[in-house]
């Protein structure tokens, strides 16, 4: 139109010119973030906390500097992963999110709550309110790579992640159980509808592998996983073992300690994310 301002979300037209309205939020104007990669899975129990953690080692290994948004609100376990229970501190600008021995930074509910033990009963608009606030009032310091720890299924804190921020990529935790194939549908199904690529799928607890012989147990039988990656044409980036050490390690404040030499695939996976 002739008389078009460009400004689309104060105009009351249908033309077909019009543009979608962005629900983006803003970043904090004092933080920096490059990417931000959403760690998602389908159910609980699949260790995608422990995968989120691994792959912010991983990264962090590589020189990169790296930040984990623990988003899950209601079960958060970011800051013991990592052994940290404070912020750095607070002004006028945000909230500085905590650091770990390794430089990681780290923004958890659990790090603003004045007893961590105590339940978080929310509603979900004040849930995802909260994770948006974790975007928008953080003072991210020149981070390369934000994952955000997502809680498990579809609801509320999901699509307030995918629609507030600028997520470059989606990787999906699973385990090796019959329920795979229609759990991860629903996972990839709504990355889809949010427009969002999926990097590809971790199987975690894959397998077992024997102390005295080293042969690969299936404690949780055959995977499906294969199939299902080739129905939505995607990639298997990993599979990792069961693993006692990562587990203790985990409660210990020690993920910084581990290997993460299995998650190569998904490192190159995540580099490669537009």
């Amino acid at each position: 139109m002739s008389s078009c301002n460009g400004n689309c979300s104060a105009c009351g037209s249908d033309c077909s010119d019009r543009k979608a309205e962005s629900l983006l939020a803003a970043l904090n104007p004092k933080a920096s973030v490059k990417k931000v990669i959403a760690v998602v899975s389908g159910k609980g129990g699949v260790g995608k906390s422990t995968v989120t953690s691994m792959l912010a080692v991983a990264m962090s290994r590589k020189g990169k500097r790296v930040g984990v948004l623990d988003a899950d609100i209601t079960g958060p376990s970011a800051p013991t992963a990592f052994g940290v229970t404070e912020c750095q501190g607070a002004n006028e600008d945000g909230l500085y999110p905590a650091l770990t021995k390794g430089g990681i930074q780290v923004m958890s509910i659990n790090l603003l709550l004045d007893n961590p033990n105590d339940p978080v009963v929310w509603r979900g608009p004040v849930i995802a309110g909260a994770v948006k606030q974790f975007w928008t009032d953080v003072i991210w310091e020149d981070v390369d790579y934000l994952f955000v720890d997502m809680p498990p299924g579809t609801g509320d804190v999901p699509l307030t992640v995918f629609q507030s921020l600028p997520v470059d990529g989606i990787v999906i935790v699973t385990s090796p159980q019959d329920l795979v194939s229609m759990i991860v549908s629903k996972a990839v199904k709504m990355a889809n509808m949010m427009h969002i690529p999926v990097l590809g799928f971790v199987e975690n607890y894959s397998y077992l592998e024997c102390p005295d012989c080293g042969k690969k147990i299936n404690v949780f039988g055959e995977s499906h996983l294969d199939a299902v990656a080739a129905e939505f044409g995607l990639p298997v980036l990993a599979r990792l073992p069961i693993d006692p050490n990562v587990a203790q390690c985990y409660d210990n404040g020690l993920m910084e300690t581990v290997g993460t030499a299995n998650l190569g695939g998904v490192i190159e996976a995540i580099e490669k994310a537009d």
